[in-house]
């Protein structure tokens, strides 16, 4: 898939900048018309149609990891298991389209896709909300980072951020170590994969509720190890918004 050209920046004057950047993005509409990565539809990168099949996740579902449940609580797993998160927060199974939507977004340079997404992760919040205050992206190594271009986890908070009011520090996690890609890997070797491979910046989290925001949850590794750190780091709290998840059948 060939991704767009990103807008350029603007040298203009201030009050001129957001009308040259909507002119520049209109003609790129027409030159990349935008059409929906699951079924092709001209009109936008996910279509209304494709929006409504999104398997969106509605209570009631695990109090702290946020899987679906069949009542209120913690599920048999979190009942079982001690977690450095407070809670995770998904918006909708790693399943088509949404499935084909973060491929786009992660793999095929499709940044234009961090739109669409994000208005889901607001639409989301805003019908739970959850006690914190800064948002902070999954950091991808450099290495990683220069290959793709771009880290698609900060795209995501970015926009995410347009959206809702907390402040995003981009670089409040830092990735250390170039893990391997999680992709293929089992269970352990996914938390053996990324455990120890961050670091916080200085005093940045201490006292703070963070929330991490990622685009996938599979076993939560990433995650865990994310808040490990935070929490080591003096956060307060560490909560987890995901835009997809893995769906394990949990009672």
């Amino acid at each position: 898939m060939l991704d767009r050209p990103d807008l350029p920046m603007m040298h203009s004057s201030d009050a001129s900048r957001p009308r040259l950047r909507r002119w520049f993005s209109a003609l790129l509409d027409l030159l990349y018309p935008p059409h929906c990565v699951a079924c092709g539809r001209l009109g936008g990168w996910l279509c209304a149609e494709c929006l409504e099949t999104i398997p969106f996740i509605k209570p009631p579902t695990c109090r702290r990891c946020g899987t679906p449940i069949g009542k209120t609580g913690l599920c048999a797993a979190c009942q079982r298991n001690t977690s450095h998160l407070t809670g995770i927060r998904s918006v909708a199974a790693y399943a088509i389209p949404l499935l084909q939507a973060v491929h786009a977004l992660k793999y095929e340079g499709l940044r234009a896709l961090a739109e669409p997404l994000g208005d889901l992760l607001a639409h989301h919040w805003q019908h739970g909300p959850l006690p914190v205050d800064v948002v902070a992206p999954v950091p991808l190594h450099d290495v990683r980072r220069r290959q793709r271009g771009y880290n698609q986890s900060l795209l995501l908070a970015r926009a995410f951020g347009r959206r809702v009011p907390f402040p995003l520090h981009e670089d409040l996690l830092i990735r250390s170590r170039n893990t391997r890609s999680q992709v293929g890997l089992s269970r352990e070797e996914r938390w053996a994969n990324v455990w120890g491979a961050f670091r916080c910046r200085s005093g940045d989290a201490k006292g703070r509720r963070v929330l991490l925001l990622d685009d996938v949850m599979t076993t939560g590794a990433t995650l865990e190890a994310c808040a490990y750190t935070l929490l080591e780091a003096g956060a307060e709290e560490v909560w987890a918004l995901t835009l997809a998840r893995a769906i394990t059948p949990r009672r």
